[in-house]
């Protein structure tokens, strides 16, 4: 990982959503080292300051690609740089989705609202190599419609088993309405060979690891990303503390079984 960040130039930007923009960069010379699906950069707007984004996208050589939903005054910032301009980039730094463990499995991969953005490259992976593992099921949930990331993508994960809920329709809306759990119910998966992959609001990752469990999915299946509030991103500072971990060295994504005795103490 690189202490300082490089300079990387936005080459590609897109409007997901009313909030929600897809910023692809490209290094101005040197370049990062190769992410993995749920690691996380630290992007930083030049002036305003950085945070922690997981990548949304990989495998197109040294380009980074980031899915940034504006809640704050950096989130904002770099929501509003436009192509041509410059991001600072750390990184890669976290825990990733571990693929290579559920091989031969079949697979649950659930998202909630912005959740969905660093479950994308592992949805990816699947896809470039199916014959590797059992069923895929794709689930995410939004609030509204309107809030839904990706949607032209969501033809191409329909076909192993892909679906969208929504809790608030708006007009015109066809389709589920109801919590992201309510389509465990259509999902195509033996509890007992499968491993979860959850990314989401924290209580929503609560609801599911316990929906899993109750069907018979092991809590040591079941992989989530926690967030906490990253400053250094190397372990040195503190703010990311969860209990004994230090989420930006041994998180982002961790097993269920270790996260859900520290998600039920309250504050923590």
């Amino acid at each position: 990982m690189t202490p300082a960040p490089l300079s990387y130039r936005v080459v590609d930007r897109r409007d997901e959503t009313h909030d929600t923009v897809t910023l692809v960069l490209e290094p101005a010379r040197d370049a990062l080292r190769p992410f993995a699906p749920g690691q996380f950069a630290m992007l930083y707007a030049f002036g305003v300051g950085e945070i922690p984004v997981s990548v949304s996208r990989l495998g197109d050589g040294n380009r980074l690609t980031h899915t940034v939903r504006a809640v704050g005054a950096v989130s904002r910032a770099l929501c509003g740089v436009p192509t041509g301009g410059w991001i600072g980039v750390r990184g890669p730094f976290g825990t990733a989705w571990d693929t290579a463990a559920a091989h031969g499995n079949d697979l649950l991969v659930i998202a909630g609202g912005i959740g969905l953005a660093p479950l994308r490259p592992l949805v990816d992976t699947v896809l470039a190599d199916p014959h590797a593992f059992g069923r895929l099921n794709v689930l995410a949930g939004a609030r509204t419609p309107a809030d839904l990331l990706y949607g032209d993508e969501f033809p191409a994960w329909e076909k192993p088993f892909g679906a969208v809920t929504v809790d608030r329709p708006s007009d015109g809306w066809t389709g589920r309405v109801g919590v992201v759990t309510t389509l465990l119910r259509e999902a195509r998966f033996t509890p007992s060979d499968t491993v979860a992959f959850v990314c989401g609001p924290e209580v929503m990752m609560r609801a599911t690891a316990r929906a899993l469990t109750h069907q018979g999915v092991r809590p040591d299946r079941i992989r989530v990303s926690l967030e906490r509030n990253m400053r250094c991103a190397t372990g040195h500072c503190g703010h990311c503390q969860l209990g004994p971990l230090l989420l930006c060295r041994d998180g982002p994504v961790v097993g269920y079984d270790q996260a859900e005795p520290l998600l039920t103490v309250r504050e923590l």
